[in-house]
């Protein structure tokens, strides 16, 4: 299927790893110009090496000074915005509420929530300019269910459709579509570390975690980085000009988060 998407300009937030990768390389592979973030100054370098095509700046999205360095060469390097793609985020504290340290509440929330304002609120008046403009903000499953002893985690994930229903609402006399994706539990090692982290506070095995995780879903599989990366080109494109406001769920039915 022909998306139509060649040169579309997309910024991708923490795109030198994992989900983040996954969607600049879709994007990428369907000529549209890509540029993206990231923390890890390893990954940025790999990601230079292999994909020199998509251009990279080293940014923090907590961070409003260096967000604002990021947009700078973003938009100098792609000459306007089309996308924007907030999939930045941390898995925070796996901990119950009262033994929690206050500074990663505060840090799991800067990151997953606060991060997309800080982004969406420059590229909002770039995007009033494109012909084709949206914003897809990176949510979770524990955005709509839940999860115990991952309270901010949770907290930032249902912030971030609210954000979403709210900025649709507003942006949409702009036609700038804005949506959020829910993803379940996705392969690679961030999940990994959650399920160790979770089996380790309840006492009991990863593998014991990840059968109790797959139990509460009606397809016992992980979610891939590019199976999100699909929907997200789809919706980016001028085939999804009527998508927006919506909370979609890639998870395989989860209807729990143990």
């Amino acid at each position: 299927m022909d998306l139509d998407i060649r040169g579309l300009r997309v910024l991708v937030t923490a795109g030198a790893n994992g989900i983040g990768l996954a969607i600049a390389r879709a994007f990428a592979r369907e000529g549209a110009r890509v540029h993206t973030c990231d923390v890890d100054e390893t990954a940025l370098s790999a990601l230079a090496a292999s994909d020199p095509s998509i251009t990279q700046t080293k940014c923090d999205v907590s961070d409003r000074n260096a967000v604002k360095r990021l947009f700078e060469e973003a938009t100098g390097n792609l000459r306007g915005l089309d996308v924007l793609v907030n999939n930045a985020g941390i898995a925070g504290p796996t901990s119950k509420v009262e033994e929690m340290n206050p500074e990663d509440w505060d840090r799991c929330l800067d990151i997953c929530l606060t991060g997309q304002f800080n982004c969406t609120r420059l590229a909002v008046p770039l995007l009033r300019e494109s012909k084709n403009a949206s914003i897809v903000n990176i949510s979770s499953a524990a955005g709509r269910l839940g999860f115990a002893m991952r309270s901010p985690y949770a907290a930032a994930k249902w912030g971030v459709i609210g954000f979403t229903k709210s900025l649709s609402i507003e942006l949409g006399p702009d036609n700038i579509r804005v949506n959020a994706i829910l993803p379940g539990l996705v392969a690679g090692d961030r999940q990994r570390r959650v399920l160790e982290a979770k089996a380790q506070q309840r006492g009991i095995s990863y593998a014991e975690m990840e059968r109790t995780a797959f139990s509460y879903t009606s397809i016992k599989d992980y979610v891939t980085p590019d199976q999100l990366a699909d929907q997200i080109l789809f919706m980016c494109s001028p085939r999804g000009k009527t998508i927006s406001g919506q909370a979609i769920s890639i998870c395989g039915d989860t209807q729990m988060l143990g």
